[in-house]
């Protein structure tokens, strides 16, 4: 059996996996992501619940924002910032007394995805995650590709490409930059969009709800905001052209996200024609949580 653990922003999912990919146990909770030692504590009482539940697991892998840095060995880029500079890895070993694999999240969701979802059988798949943050991971193989510095994927944190008058004035990220792709296709990115044009404040969900009733001021923004979708992806299939691209994150259940999506890449990509398929992860916000309890496979 395999232990998986989505360390998210918002909320902690574990799950058992068994040798079939079967859940065994399912539990989630709110994270404590102010407190560091909080965290930790968090974690290891749900190993031990799940373990209760399921019997011991033979290994643990866990999906976080942020990736350890080869240099330091201290986690780095995460938007749950109590986990930058920290031994994250090496502290959840001693408090669980058992090595464990930690891999951004994104990278966890494509490796879900690419081995038993929603783009199995593809040879390079681009997972994304659209939500808090924006993250995005490549898959060859039903192998990871992490890269010298452990960033490839990180299309969030590039700028946002052919941008236009009404993509001005750019939003500084947390990152430090300014314009990055994550303050545009996060989801306060999109309700930024929706206030700018209706004076209303209302969440990424509300406004996708609202755009599938039909509601005009709603729609118009989801538009907005897959524009912008089909810019950056367009820079992807441009670096390294995908099989499939897998949508995941609480944005990705917008169902008006995919209408002409493909075809409006298509329209910004250097090719003349677009095979790439754009599909929402067939595990939902389970991908990552699956994604981690894979990382021990062979």
């Amino acid at each position: 059996m395999r232990i998986g653990i989505d360390l998210g922003g918002t909320k902690t999912e574990i799950i058992v996996l068994d040798d079939q990919g079967t859940a065994l146990f399912r539990h989630r909770e709110a994270t404590p992501a102010n407190e560091y030692g909080s965290i930790l504590e968090s974690i290891a009482r749900l190993v031990a619940l799940a373990e209760s539940s399921a019997g011991q697991a033979q290994s643990i892998g866990i999906a976080t924002p942020g990736v350890i840095s080869p240099r330091t060995g201290l986690m780095k880029n995460s938007n749950t910032l109590v986990l930058n500079n920290k031994p994250l890895d090496r502290d959840l070993a001693d408090r669980l007394q058992r090595p464990v694999r930690l891999e951004n999240d994104a990278n966890c969701l494509a490796l879900s995805e690419a081995i038993d979802g929603a783009a199995a059988g593809a040879k390079v798949v681009f997972g994304v995650i659209l939500g808090t943050g924006v993250g995005g991971s490549i898959v060859v193989g039903k192998q990871l590709l992490v890269g010298r510095n452990r960033v490839a994927g990180e299309w969030g944190h590039n700028p946002l490409p052919w941008a236009r008058e009404e993509d001005l004035p750019a939003e500084s990220c947390y990152c430090g930059k300014v314009g990055c792709i994550e303050t545009f296709l996060s989801g306060a990115g999109l309700s930024r969009e929706f206030r700018y044009r209706t004076g209303k404040q209302c969440t990424a969900q509300e406004i996708g709800g609202a755009a599938g009733l039909g509601d005009g001021e709603a729609r118009g923004s989801v538009e907005a905001y897959r524009d912008r979708l089909a810019r950056s992806l367009a820079s992807v299939v441009n670096l390294i052209d995908p099989d499939a691209i897998v949508l995941g994150g609480g944005l990705s259940n917008i169902v008006e996200l995919y209408e002409g999506l493909p075809r409006l890449i298509a329209n910004y990509a250097f090719s003349d024609s677009l095979d790439t398929v754009v599909l929402p992860a067939l595990h939902g916000d389970s991908s990552g949580v699956r994604g981690a309890a894979r990382l021990w496979d062979p």
